[in-house]
């Protein structure tokens, strides 16, 4: 597996790809960022290959990308990713980066029912390309590169436009073509959205089952571990796992003592940040009791037999189409909506359009059998 890549490091050698790549009816895009290493996850790498180049964009010494975003940004040209979500929103937080056509290959490989939609499964599937994943969890902020960092971050482009088009013709040959559309079509509008960091504590895992007081010592040392990364900038994990936080958060250590011995607390962890593992424990036990935080609990609803029975019809006529088609039930047409739907009770298939997040594809790939699925009413 042997291409000519173009490395560009400087805003001169950026102008150059660009002024070479021109208009293009389509081109290949992808990133590398370093979120498993780093606190603040920039792109390090962008990825870029058409029909007859394939570059990398070298991020960290070549931070402007306007150039690049003109050039995706221009009408007629079609950015193809493979799970583009996470890419788009990294550019649009870091370089305000937005596209005007999208052909995302995972959500393609989605539509067609393939038993295997990642990349390098694809890619063995139908170029016989086979990936290496050795720098899947590399530190791409890193200068210089390793050796094979270069053509490994290039491989994910290079082969992406034969892929898509493969794709794209066993979408047209499925007659699911405009299916994918809509679906690309919304996929090119994702945007950076991130939740207020204060309450991000209470998404560690298991924070629901702890107590008041238990929920504030774990504020504390969420705290103390953000400020610790951000400082070092390294990924929150790396400083201390969310297991460890939670088990501080249940045990509440006083002294270094009561902490030594603990599962993901280190001898050299103990050494260097004991005492200011301690004080966050402190703080959060010094809390006042009418400040202590808690969760807002949602009253469940009442038990309604009519709306559970709907939901079940509905999900078995779902899993009918999902099978008819080859698809996965959840790809076709999740929960959330059949939830919608049972809510509505549309008379016909047109009334689904008032359901939200349905798409029009799949109103009309098994819109008739969920209407069906309902029990007529009087």
């Amino acid at each position: 597996m042997s291409f000519p890549i173009q490395l560009v490091e400087t805003p001169e050698a950026l102008a150059r790809l660009v002024a070479a790549i021109g208009r293009p009816s389509r081109i290949a895009v992808d990133t590398e960022a370093a979120s498993y290493h780093k606190y603040s996850d920039g792109i390090c790498l962008v990825q870029l290959s058409t029909a007859s180049i394939t570059a990398v964009v070298d991020v960290v010494k070549c931070p402007d990308l306007a150039p690049l975003g003109a050039l995706l940004a221009t009408a007629g040209i079609e950015s193809v990713f493979h799970d583009a979500d996470y890419d788009l929103r990294l550019l649009d937080r870091d370089h305000r980066i937005g596209i005007t056509g999208l052909f995302d290959t995972r959500i393609a490989a989605q539509l067609l029912g393939e038993p295997g939609i990642g990349l390098a499964a694809l890619l063995e599937k139908y170029a016989g390309v086979k990936l290496d994943k050795k720098f899947q969890r590399a530190d791409w902020s890193r200068r210089p590169m390793e050796p094979g960092m270069l053509e490994y971050a290039a491989a994910d482009t290079h082969y992406l436009l034969a892929l898509r088009d493969t794709m794209d013709a066993k979408l047209v040959a499925a007659g699911r073509r405009h299916w994918a559309e809509e679906e690309f079509g919304l996929a090119a509008t994702a945007r950076w959205e991130k939740a207020p960091n204060e309450e991000a504590y209470l998404k560690v895992k298991g924070a629901r089952l702890l107590k008041p007081r238990q929920l504030a010592v774990l504020r504390e040392l969420h705290a103390w571990r953000e400020g610790v990364a951000k400082g070092l900038d390294r990924a929150t994990f790396r400083v201390m796992n969310p297991e460890t936080l939670l088990l501080l958060a249940e045990l509440q250590p006083r002294d270094l003592a009561a902490m030594r011995g603990m599962k993901g607390i280190s001898p050299d962890q103990m050494e260097r940040r004991g005492k200011e593992i301690i004080a966050a424990v402190e703080r959060g036990l010094a809390v006042p009791e009418a400040d202590l935080p808690r969760f807002e609990r949602t009253r469940r609803p009442p038990p309604d037999p009519a709306f559970d029975a709907r939901m079940e019809r509905l999900k078995v006529a779902r899993n009918a189409a999902a099978e008819r088609l080859g698809l996965q039930p959840g790809v076709l047409c999740p929960n959330g909506i059949l939830e919608g739907i049972a809510r509505l009770e549309p008379k016909n298939v047109a009334e689904l359009s008032k359901v939200e997040g349905m798409r029009k594809w799949q109103a009309e790939a098994l819109g008739a059998e969920l209407v069906a699925a309902l029990p007529a009413t009087a």
